[in-house]
C-alpha cells in the first residue's frame, strides 16, 4: 500500500528514471468497511503522479469515486451497469492507459441492476477500458467470506500476466478467472476473512517420481485387494504343492485362452500409443506373451493338455468378464487407462512367482508346480515387468490427482477379477 505522499513521490520518480514499461496500479485507499487509508496529500499525489504513469488502474468502485471526488467530480453510487460504464470512463481521463473498475462492491440482479440484497446478486462484472474499446468481464457473484486480499492477487496476476507477454485484455481475462477460481475453492481457516486459495491450480501428487507402484500397493484401498490377489488360497496350494491338480489343469485351460486375450489388450495399446517408444514397448510385451504362451503350453502337455484341447473349450465367466473388461476400458477410455487395466495381471503374477520362489516354506522337490513358479521369474517374464512398470511410472507423473484416482480405480476393479480368476480355479465359477 502506498501510504504517504513522500512514498507515491518517490515511486514515481523511479518509474520514470528506469522507464518501466508496464504499471500494474492498485489504489489501495478504501477498506472493505469503508474506512479511508490514505490522507488526501496521498491520494492526490498518486492522482497526480502515477495515474500518468499507470498502464491499467484496478479500483474498485469506492476507490474509483475517491479520485473522482479527488479532482473535483462528487459522482452518485452507480445504480447498474450503465452508471459503471460512464463511471470506468471519468476515471479513464484522470490518465491511466486503461482502467479495470472491479464490480464486487457492486452485485448486480440478471438485468444488470444493483442487487438490493444478496438473494437477488447472481453475478458481478469488472469493466475494462482503454480509451476505445469497453470490455466486460462477468463472473457468478459468489458468497464467500475468503475474499481477503481478492484486489491484491487480482492486480499481481495481471502484471504477472502482462510479463508473460499476454495483451491487456487476455492478461486480464486470466487473472480474473484466477481470482474467481480462489475464491470458489478457498478454505475456512480459523475466524473472520480469510484468503483465497492461491494454489487451485497448483497440484503435487502423492508419490515420487518413480515410485508411483510402491504408492499405489500401500494404499488402505489396494493394499487389502492386492494381498487377496498374491496370497490367494490358490497361489499357496501351488507354493506347497497341495493344490488339486485337476483344479490347476482348468486354470491351465483358462489362462492360455486368457492369454490370446491379454495379448490382443496388449496390441490395442500399441494402437493407442502416441510415439514410438511406448508403441514398441507395447509391442515387446505382445512378443514376450507369444513366447510365455509357448511355454504355457509345453507346460500343459506335462498335464496331458493339448493346444487343440484348450482351443475347444469354452471361457468361463471369470475368464470372460476379465478379459473383456481390459478390452473395454482400451476401447472407451486413453492409452494410459489400459496399462492401469493391464498392470495387475503383469505385474501380480511376477510378484507371485518372486515371492513363492524366494519363500523357504515353499515346496522345491516334488513340487508339480514348480515349473509354474520358475517360469514367472525367468529373465524374459522379468523384462516384461520392467518395461510394463517403466511404463507406468513415467506417465503416472503427468497425471492430474483427480485422474489418478480415476485410474485407481480400474486397477483395483482389474485386480477383483484376478481374484475371481483364482477362485475360478477352485472351482467357485
Amino acid at each position: 500500500m502506498l501510504s504517504s505522499a513522500e512514498t507515491i513521490d518517490i515511486i514515481a520518480e523511479t518509474l520514470v528514471t528506469h522507464q518501466v514499461p508496464s504499471v500494474v496500479l492498485d489504489p489501495v485507499m478504501v477498506s472493505t468497511s469503508g474506512s479511508k487509508l490514505l490522507p488526501e496529500a496521498a491520494v492526490e499525489k498518486l492522482r497526480t503522479k502515477l495515474l500518468p504513469l499507470t498502464t491499467v488502474l484496478t479500483p474498485n468502485i469506492p476507490e474509483a469515486k475517491l479520485l473522482l471526488k479527488d479532482a473535483g467530480l462528487d459522482v452518485p453510487e452507480p445504480e447498474g451497469l450503465s452508471d459503471v460504464l460512464q463511471l470506468v470512463k471519468q476515471v479513464k481521463a484522470l490518465g491511466p492507459k486503461a482502467v479495470l473498475l472491479k464490480g464486487g462492491h457492486l452485485p448486480l440482479t440478471k438485468d444488470h441492476k444493483t442487487a438490493r440484497n444478496q438473494d437477488e446478486a447472481t453475478t458481478v462484472i469488472d469493466v475494462l477500458y482503454d480509451g476505445q474499446d469497453i470490455t466486460l468481464f462477468e463472473t457468478d457473484f459468489l458468497l464467500s467470506r475468503n475474499t481477503h486480499g481478492t484486489g491484491c492477487s487480482l492486480a499481481s496476476s495481471i502484471a504477472a500476466n502482462i510479463a508473460l507477454g499476454k495483451d491487456l485484455k487476455r492478461a486480464v481475462h486470466s487473472a480474473v478467472r484466477f481470482v474467481e477460481a480462489g475464491i470458489k475453492t478457498s478454505f475456512d481457516i480459523g475466524k473472520g476473512s480469510g484468503p483465497i486459495n492461491h494454489f487451485h491450480s497448483v497440484y503435487t501428487l502423492p508419490f515420487a517420481p518413480g515410485r508411483f507402484l510402491e504408492y499405489a500397493l500401500d494404499r488402505p484401498d489396494i493394499r487389502p485387494v492386492w494381498q487377496k490377489f498374491t496370497e490367494h488360497e490358490f497361489v499357496l496350494g501351488m507354493g506347497s504343492g497341495t493344490l488339486p491338480v485337476e483344479k490347476f489343469k482348468e486354470y491351465l485351460v483358462q489362462d492360455y485362452l486368457y492369454l490370446v486375450q491379454f495379448a490382443r489388450s496388449n496390441a490395442l495399446a500399441a494402437y493407442k500409443a502416441k510415439n514410438m517408444e511406448s508403441i514398441a514397448a507395447s509391442a515387446q510385451i505382445v512378443l514376450h506373451i507369444q513366447r510365455e504362451t509357448a511355454l504355457h503350453l509345453d507346460y500343459c502337455t506335462s498335464f496331458g493338455l493339448s493346444k487343440e484341447e484348450m482351443e475347444m473349450t469354452p471361457e468361463t465367466i471369470a475368464c470372460t468378464a476379465y478379459s473383456r473388461y481390459i478390452l473395454d476400458v482400451g476401447q472407451s477410455e486413453d492409452w494410459l487407462a489400459l496399462q492401469m487395466a493391464l498392470a495387475p495381471c503383469l505385474i501380480g503374477y511376477g510378484a507371485i512367482a518372486q515371492r513363492l520362489y524366494t519363500d523357504k516354506d515353499t515346496l522345491r522337490q516334488g513340487n508339480r508346480y514348480w515349473k509354474w513358479i520358475e517360469n514367472y521369474v525367468a529373465e524374459d517374464y522379468s523384462e516384461a515387468v520392467r518395461l510394463g512398470s517403466e511404463l507406468l511410472e513415467r506417465h503416472m507423473r503427468e497425471v492430474s490427482p483427480s485422474r489418478m484416482e480415476e485410474l485407481i480405480q480400474i486397477f483395483i476393479r482389474a485386480t477383483e477379477l484376478e481374484i475371481r480368476f483364482w477362485d475360478m480355479g477352485l472351482g467357485a465359477r
